[in-house]
């Protein structure tokens, strides 16, 4: 099927169980763990993924798989609470189909937040990690194949993917919070299998500061579609090569879901001043 259909088609049906839905002033993305921003809303739909036709259902713990639509300070915000993954064995195009259909909704600014290791050694566990720029090591993208030009062109720059002024914004709003913010560079790598020594000292020579299997994809197609975006990873371990500890899925899920409260605080200080980019 054409691959804007299918965004289309799951389109269509909120729009016909949520009932008309106000602009949104920005799309947030939740990764392993940080579900709880959605408790920081005041949420008035709620639609699994399951049940929107042509919506890819998340088979991972910690992810709940369901569109969020609700208020954060009086401002329409829609939340994809659990993301797709490439190691689920979906495609590229079903991995961003959530980033596509909030284009379709008029959305113009997209929030990104995921788990992610801490490959600087001088990061701290439990820290929030603003995105400045991202190495797409997935072997995939979202970008080949049919080009649709509703959506964007062929061949789109990437030279500015991280929104400064939402950058800039997220540091303002973590200085008035007094919450450490690291800053740096994110590595998207296929998984699910977490990194050897050896293959986390070559991220880092590759100049990355955190590592992880999400958000570089969604970015992409976002900044294809002409969107915002801005993007936060919770460093949930140290991926240091001479000093790395056994980890877990459990153990990544257990960090971020304790360093959500810091996450889903700064995510609302930065929605009550976000530049309403919504299209009208």
């Amino acid at each position: 099927m054409n691959k804007r259909r299918t965004v289309l088609q799951s389109v269509r049906y909120i729009q016909e169980n949520v009932g008309k839905i106000q602009p949104a002033s920005a799309g947030i993305v939740t990764g392993s763990g940080l579900g709880a921003v959605v408790d920081a809303l005041d949420v008035e739909h709620s639609l699994p993924y399951s049940e929107i036709p042509g919506f890819p259902v998340s088979t991972v713990e910690g992810h709940a798989g369901k569109l969020v639509f609700g208020h954060a300070y009086g401002r329409p915000i829609v939340v994809m609470q659990g993301r797709i993954h490439l190691y689920e064995g979906f495609t590229p195009d079903e991995v961003v189909h959530g980033i596509r259909v909030f284009h379709e909704l008029g959305i113009r600014t997209v929030i990104l937040t995921n788990a992610a290791g801490a490959l600087d050694p001088r990061f701290e566990v439990g820290r929030p990690m603003l995105v400045t720029d991202h190495i797409n090591f997935s072997g995939a993208s979202c970008l080949t194949g049919e080009n649709v030009e509703d959506w964007g062109p062929r061949f789109p720059d990437m030279s500015r993917v991280y929104d400064l002024a939402l950058r800039e914004l997220a540091v303002r709003k973590a200085l008035e919070l007094e919450i450490p913010l690291e800053r740096g560079v994110y590595v998207q790598v296929p998984g699910p299998n977490l990194e050897t020594p050896a293959e986390t000292r070559a991220y880092r020579r590759l100049g990355a500061d955190a590592i992880g299997m999400s958000t570089a994809l969604e970015a992409m197609a976002a900044v294809h579609c002409g969107m915002r975006v801005m993007a936060l990873s919770c460093l949930t371990n140290k991926n240091v090569p001479d000093a790395m500890e056994e980890t877990s899925h459990e153990a990544v899920l257990e960090a971020a879901e304790r360093a959500s409260r810091s996450i889903a605080s700064l995510l609302m200080e930065i929605l009550k001043d976000i530049p309403d980019t919504a299209e009208e």
